[in-house]
């Protein structure tokens, strides 16, 4: 005996087969239909509901005699005699069945499509985990909004990102996962990678932490493939690809920032980036200050405070930033 197949791996003819079937259209053991009752007991119902004896049913004769009656009372011109021959009344049920299947077909279609799941983060949200039915992990970062089925159907694995997301892909060779970024998409059999729809110039950035990754422009004029610790990066007719130098990278994700002599104009952006702390100097000669010190998340009054300790600095506190002076 065939083992029953799962219904989320369905293909389209599988599913055809099954309204085919229901529809009494094809005989046989109807064993895709048996599997769609034994799984979907809430589309079962509704397509019972759809065989309510009290519903109108199609008389296909009395359907055919009233088009040809049409035919034959409004041609003045021509007078034309239509004979159902049993060939036309055979083709006239066919039509009219193949209406019904696809009808059908459509219809158990779109009620057993995957529902769609939108999670949103605000401007003091980040690192918010979401966990994929196939067990790949996405964290998204602030400002952020991932769109995804509730479970994976078909040959891809498909969401929808806006904003910034790192994520953790699990392995499925047979399944590719794809990511609509909005100007381009990009492609990943199972590995982890951060992506960015939109950065500082308009272009949909991604960074490799493992794996291998495919970006493609949205007109698929460009393609980019990407190895571990490489960042592409794509906007319209332009791609380009190189090596990250910058270990601060990730910092929104592994909330870890370390310095080694850069500059303090640096440590600024990344303090926004990973941290959201808006930092201003009321003097340009302090943004070429160079610190060494490490970071892991601690209170934005102690990071400021630390900064101004080294370099004998002075702050205050203006709307939502801290402004630095000597």
């Amino acid at each position: 005996m065939k083992k029953n197949k799962n219904t989320d791996n369905w293909s389209d003819r599988e599913w055809a087969g099954a309204a085919a079937w229901l529809s009494g259209e094809e005989s046989g053991s109807g064993e895709d239909a048996r599997n769609l009752i034994s799984e979907e007991a809430d589309i079962m119902k509704k397509w019972n509901d759809l065989k309510d004896p009290g519903k109108d049913i199609i008389d296909v004769d009395k359907a055919w005699a009233k088009l040809n009656g049409r035919i034959e009372s409004e041609s003045p011109v021509i007078q034309m005699t239509v004979t159902r021959t049993p060939f036309l009344r055979t083709f006239a049920r066919i039509a009219a069945m193949v209406v019904i299947i696809a009808g059908a077909g459509w219809l158990l279609f779109e009620m057993a499509a995957p529902q769609k799941i939108t999670v949103a983060t605000a401007a003091d949200e980040k690192n918010i985990e979401v966990l994929l039915a196939d067990g790949s992990k996405v964290y998204l970062n602030r400002n952020s909004r991932l769109t995804y089925p509730k479970s994976f159907r078909g040959e891809t694995r498909s969401v929808t990102l806006n904003g910034e997301a790192y994520f953790d892909i699990a392995p499925d060779a047979e399944h590719p996962f794809i990511i609509d970024a909005g100007q381009a998409s990009v492609k990943v059999l199972g590995t982890s990678f951060n992506v960015i729809t939109e950065n500082a110039t308009s272009e949909v950035e991604v960074y490799v932490a493992s794996g291998k990754v495919m970006v493609t422009s949205e007109d698929g004029s460009q393609s980019l493939t990407l190895e571990p610790e490489y960042i592409g990066k794509i906007s319209g007719g332009n791609a380009s690809s190189a090596r990250n130098t910058n270990v601060n990278y990730l910092a929104w994700h592994t909330d870890m920032l370390v310095y080694d002599g850069e500059r303090l104009d640096v440590v600024f952006e990344d303090l926004k980036r990973a941290y959201n702390i808006e930092i201003r100097v009321a003097d340009p000669e302090i943004n070429g200050y160079r610190l060494t010190s490490p970071f892991e998340q601690q209170p934005h009054d102690t990071i400021v405070k630390l900064i101004c300790t080294t370099f004998n600095l002075r702050s205050v506190r203006e709307g939502g930033s801290y402004v630095l002076f000597h």
